[in-house]
């Protein structure tokens, strides 16, 4: 055996022992079938009794991980090294799931211009930590409501209500994972397999791809200045997905002739809209239009929200607003799928929105994404390779290349194309810079590396 044990301290040393042996086994130092010395021998090497070596060898064993042979000595367990890896199998998904990207996480380089990363030093972090600590000592510990935290609920409505003119009250909100697992909850309450769902062409690919995955046929729709092109939108679509307030990834506002005539189109086709309303909290210039829900009069108008862009995407907090009709389904789906969020994470979201915090981290993020949203501006504004699609709201620019014109980025960048959200063919050309978490001061060495 040539692994280095070091013991440290006086605490437990067969446990040290044990640990240290156990590690040696699951990294590969000591591979299956290999001898280890006796314990008087290791006992002698570590100074220490070799009844502490024998304590240690005897979980080791009891575990699996050690197997002794009279007369032979005591070697590593082929067998239970074997079984820390899952069988290769056989059995395979669905094809859909071969087609769909797994999101492995990859190295972010220097200039980071992600779409949709807020910036996690603007989160005021210890307030946070002291609002956690306190529901952590009071919260209950059973299951709660698959609806969410009541006083959740009841925040947001109101917060909601002032800053979006939602109509909703606390009944009215469900608080799922994220806005991803809203969606997800949606297509299982609403979409039969077969069923043709139209979403923005070019569009926020994961709700594409969820969509795709519960069966449904989907369909791009184009968008143009206004929004969403309703004439284009096939007849056969029971549910459309769109993103009226900053579409994604374009950032252009939906008019409200475009508001209008959608809201007809799902009063005649009996059709559900779902408004993904996902980072308008953050707005430089006036006011924005109401959002579908507000002028929504039948009941057919799913509003969706989430605060991965208002405060941190590890907090994974998300909700809907839904027609009484339907809040009955969606929350059994809920219930089915992991029955509720953290509860003492959502309670401590209910005391910061409660005690102003929320709309206060809103002012001042606000305030640092404008001005990293101008300086993009301004920085390429001359720029004849790269056309500005105007946008007054959220962490992210589009800008489509000029006819004839590629952009190839240094590796020192992260950009995103956008030819990547779109699913229909001939893709747009064009980039989408985020700035929500890069630092204003890197900003602009990191546009002269994209002009370079």
């Amino acid at each position: 055996m040539d692994v280095h044990i070091s013991l440290h301290g006086r605490g437990d040393l067969a446990a040290q022992v044990y640990r240290q042996l156990l590690d040696a086994i699951l990294d590969g130092r000591l591979r299956s079938g290999e001898r280890l010395p006796p314990t008087r021998e290791l006992a002698k090497r570590l100074e220490i009794s070799r009844n502490t070596v024998a304590v240690a060898y005897d979980r080791l064993v009891a575990d699996g991980f050690l197997v002794g042979r009279a007369g032979a000595g005591t070697f590593v367990s082929a067998e239970r090294v074997r079984a820390r890896s899952a069988p290769q199998g056989v059995v395979r998904p669905r094809a859909i799931w071969r087609s769909i990207p797994t999101g492995s996480p990859i190295p972010i380089p220097e200039y980071d211009f992600r779409v949709g990363a807020p910036d996690a030093r603007l989160f005021p972090m210890e307030t946070w930590r002291r609002l956690v600590a306190r529901e952590l000592r009071t919260s209950l510990a059973g299951y709660a409501d698959p609806s969410g935290h009541e006083g959740l609920r009841d925040a947001i409505s109101r917060h909601i209500g002032i800053s979006r003119s939602v109509r909703a009250s606390a009944d009215d909100v469900l608080i799922t994972n994220g806005a991803q697992q809203a969606l997800d909850l949606i297509g299982r309450v609403l979409i039969d397999p077969g069923a043709c769902v139209a979403v923005e062409e070019p569009g926020y690919p994961p709700a594409r791809l969820l969509f795709r995955s519960q069966g449904a046929r989907v369909a791009g729709v184009p968008v143009d200045g206004e929004g969403i092109d309703v004439a284009a939108i096939p007849n056969t679509a029971r549910m459309v997905y769109v993103t009226p307030s900053h579409q994604f990834p374009l950032g252009t506002p939906m008019s409200l002739a475009r508001r209008a005539a959608l809201l007809a189109w799902a009063e005649r086709r009996r059709a559900v809209i779902v408004e993904d309303d996902y980072d308008s909290e953050f707005r430089f210039g006036d006011r924005p239009l109401e959002p579908l829900q507000s002028l929504d009069r039948a009941g057919r108008v799913i509003y969706v929200g989430s605060f991965s862009k208002t405060l941190l995407p590890m907090l994974r907090l998300g909700f809907l607003v839904a027609p009484a009709s339907l809040m009955p389904a969606l929350r059994a789906a809920r219930r089915l799928t992991d029955w509720h969020s953290e509860l003492p994470t959502q309670a401590a979201l209910a005391r910061f929105i409660d005690e102003g915090l929320l709309a206060r981290h809103i002012r001042k993020a606000t305030r640092e994404y404008a001005a990293r949203h101008a300086l993009i501006i301004d920085a390429l504004a001359g720029d004849e390779r790269l056309r500005l699609v105007p946008s007054v709201a959220g962490l992210h620019l589009c800008a489509r290349f000029a006819p004839g014109v590629s952009v190839e980025p240094s590796p020192r960048l992260a950009v995103e194309r956008l030819d990547a959200y779109c699913g229909e063919t001939p893709a747009q050309n064009g980039l989408v810079l985020g700035y929500g978490a890069i630092q204003q001061s890197m900003i602009p060495e990191g546009l002269r590396l994209l002009k370079n």
